[in-house]
């Protein structure tokens, strides 16, 4: 700065020479001179991120370099009005012999010095502000139409709310400010936002403790909290403090993470917040000085509203605490993360993609891409079709007893009706209606075994699957009558409800009975071991909201919490004989007809299944689309 000082003393004096023998001197070699004001220290973290961006933006060198002249106001440690006097002396005397062409306020109380006492300083020069709060904007007169600047908003309440969000599981918020006067003002403003969480989280505020308590109490915090803080410049003691130091203090010893609303904290040990960036503050303060100084109007130039906060985390603490890396947006900042593979060899690995498009290897992969996936589709049906009928195999060797009971009994009635037929003709006797009413009997039972039969081999046969319209009550009805015998057999009573209206589906008519025939014979399953009076399976068909529902439900010991989501997975099974498929089939067919299946506890005990198929016309509709 002296040799700054010196310089433009000699240019002037060189002017004056050569004025005096008749020649004038070009102007524009003197230095242009800014003054920067700054609120605080001058080693305060934020004071030199703006310091930097107004450095890299207004330029040094050039016809009339600029140069920027710095002071500070060393707030809150110094104060008050005899203080206030002394500063606007020493800013007089100072550079009443280099006044500036344009004066920078570097935060809140920067600028309140300057709309003081600038009249009295440097009347003529225009400011702009750097770093001052909307909300202090937003509560004092309009400034002059010469003072400018980009106001700043540190959005706690956002900051707070992504710390929510990522640590669900908090019930409590630890707010930490100090003893200074800006601490207690950051204290009043969080005291105000505050309640917008008090549904979420019980707010405990550490406010102007002596640091040693402070570290004491945050230690000893559990993982069901979160610390906020603003950093403080004074502790409970009147010890003062860089609130970025004060910050570090905190994070390095908090048994839960903490959280800040400044940039300069992030290198301090906290995850982060939705920050605004000090160094950007100052480069948009250097990009309004420099219009000034071309000769714009500082009312005539267009500044952004509000200084852009972005959402800006420590990757470091991301890690330490757990936090879901897909939890964090896209847009975010993550800081100190180590570069991926094409972060760090970006060329290369943008030369090997060029290469490998050039010799079209990517066009080749997708072909066959393309067909080993048409083959997959075809294996994965023909192996689903596989499996369905292995699976109708089984349940028929699980209805083995019922099938041979429902044969049995119209061939037993059979017999006993030729019998009695031939005992009547060894009569002789004249009772040819009796022997009509036999042989009507016998050709009844004979097409009821019959029945049975043919119902087996549709059930056993192998075949493509048929998309028919399918009345659901016929059907509930029909698994009624299959496992009617085996239900008898087992001693369990089984409970039938049709829809009290006609529903209707789409699909393969055995597909969706091997689906519930498996349905009622596992529930029947789950009831076998209980006592007879509980021995109750029932299944009901009724239309739902998003299609026909069916529920089969039994009394049984129900299911546990642990198994529920593995329920319909491929061999899993809860039965020590049981090779976990029949579920996992019933699924597979179900989502074949366009419907879910699910299973739950029911709320007086037992286990619920649900089925949900869509509608006939809904599913016409579905059908028509696919095509």
């Amino acid at each position: 700065m002296e040799s700054g000082i010196r310089r433009c003393t000699g240019a002037r004096v060189i002017a004056g020479l050569l004025a005096a023998a008749g020649l004038q001197a070009s102007a524009a070699t003197e230095a242009r001179h800014i003054l920067v004001l700054y609120s605080n220290a001058r080693l305060l973290p934020a004071n030199l991120d703006i310091y930097h961006g107004l450095r890299d933006t207004i330029p040094a060198t050039g016809d009339r370099p600029v140069v920027l002249l710095d002071e500070y106001l060393d707030m809150p440690r110094f104060g008050g009005d005899a203080y206030d006097h002394v500063i606007e002396s020493y800013l007089r005397e100072k550079y009443t012999s280099h006044p500036p062409e344009v004066l920078v306020a570097v935060g809140r109380e920067a600028l309140v010095f300057l709309l003081s006492h600038r009249d009295d300083l440097f009347p003529h020069s225009p400011v702009v502000h750097v770093g001052v709060p909307t909300s202090y904007l937003g509560s004092t007169p309009p400034l002059p139409a010469d003072v400018v600047g980009v106001p700043v908003e540190y959005e706690f309440s956002r900051t707070i709310d992504q710390a929510l969000r990522w640590h669900p599981r908090a019930r409590r918020l630890a707010l930490v400010t100090g003893a200074a006067a800006p601490d207690r003002e950051w204290e009043a403003q969080l005291r105000n936002e505050a309640t917008r969480f008090k549904d979420r989280v019980a707010a405990e505020f550490l406010s102007g403790l002596p640091t040693g308590d402070l570290l004491e109490r945050l230690t000893q915090l559990g993982d069901d909290a979160v610390v906020f803080t603003t950093g403080y410049f004074q502790d409970g003691r009147g010890r003062s403090f860089v609130p970025r130091d004060s910050a570090a203090a905190m994070a390095a010893v908090s048994a839960a993470p903490v959280y800040a609303p400044f940039s300069t904290y992030l290198e301090a040990g906290v995850v982060g917040g939705y920050v605004p960036s000090f160094e950007a503050m100052g480069r948009q303060a250097g990009h309004a000085v420099n219009q000034i100084l071309a000769g714009v109007s500082p009312a005539s130039l267009r500044l952004p509203e509000i200084a852009r906060a972005t959402l800006t985390v420590d990757w470091r603490q991301v890690r330490r605490w757990g936090i879901d890396e897909s939890a964090i947006p896209g847009d975010a900042v993550v800081l100190f993360k180590p570069p991926s593979l094409l972060e760090a060899y970006r060329y290369q690995v943008l030369i090997a993609v060029a290469v490998l498009l050039l010799q079209a290897a990517l066009i080749a992969g997708i072909l066959v891409e393309h067909r080993r996936r048409r083959q997959a589709e075809v294996s994965d049906r023909a192996h689903r079709f596989q499996l369905a009928h292995a699976s109708r195999l089984t349940m028929a060797g699980e209805l083995t007893a019922s099938i041979a009971h429902e044969i049995n009994q119209p061939l037993g009635a059979i017999l006993a009706n030729a019998d009695a037929a031939d005992l009547i003709l060894e009569s002789g006797a004249d009772r040819r209606d009796e022997l009509r009413a036999i042989l009507a009997d016998i050709r009844r039972d004979d097409l009821r075994a019959s029945e049975v039969i043919r119902r087996l081999r549709m059930m056993l046969a192998k075949r493509e699957a048929e998309r028919r319209p399918l009345d659901m009550n016929e059907a509930i009805t029909e698994v009624e009558s299959m496992v009617r015998a085996e239900a008898q057999r087992r001693q369990v009573k089984i409970e039938i409800r049709p829809a009290t209206t006609a529903v209707g589906t789409v699909g393969d008519r055995f597909e969706i009975l091997q689906v519930l025939i498996n349905l009622v014979l596992n529930a029947m399953d789950a009831v076998a071991d209980l006592p007879e009076d509980r021995r109750m399976v029932m299944a009901s068909v009724e239309k739902g909201a998003n299609g026909i529902a069916i529920k089969v439900r039994d009394r049984g010991p129900g299911i546990a919490p642990e198994h529920l989501p593995r329920l319909f997975d491929s061999f899993f099974s809860t039965k020590s004989e049981g090779m976990g498929l029949v579920l996992a089939i019933a699924r597979t067919l179900v989502e074949a007809h366009g419907g879910r299946i699910w299973a739950e506890n029911g709320p007086t005990g037992g286990a619920v299944f649900h089925v949900e198929l869509p509608a006939a016309r809904e599913m016409g509709m579905q059908q028509r689309g696919q095509a």
